[in-house]
């Protein structure tokens, strides 16, 4: 299930010179696969850092140092209520936005979310560029 996604994301971000996980939690797949993969700078972040690789960070109330100069920002599965900080830094920082949630949730941005079906992999996404 993660080989499309993680494509998509290879085929349409390899140029970004900052790709950003937010929520990495235990599923660090993507993420590692990316860095297999693409010669960009990929941070994970999260409110409970797993290990020391990912950067304790709250979308919340976040760090923008670590979005600066981002192409992308996404999360997997984030809880809904966070939608909306995710939106808002993205458009902060410029960077797109995907996120990829559970097949039962919906979004909760303000803005305009496009449906991806890429091969396997369904997703929403929007630009703020």
């Amino acid at each position: 299930m993660w080989t499309d996604f993680t494509e998509y994301i290879i085929k349409n971000y390899s140029q970004s010179s900052r790709i950003v996980e937010v929520g990495a939690g235990h599923l660090q797949q993507v993420a590692c696969k990316l860095k297999e993969h693409l010669k960009v700078d990929i941070i994970m972040t999260d409110i409970k850092p797993y290990h020391d690789k990912i950067i304790l960070d709250d979308i919340r109330q976040p760090n923008l140092k670590i979005y600066k100069d981002a192409g992308l920002i996404y999360s997997i599965r984030p809880p809904e209520e966070l939608h909306p900080y995710l939106e808002k830094v993205s458009r902060i920082t410029g960077a797109d936005l995907i996120i990829k949630p559970l097949s039962t949730d919906s979004i909760n941005t303000t803005g305009k979310m496009d449906l991806i079906n890429y091969k396997k992999a369904v997703f929403y996404k929007t630009s703020f560029k």
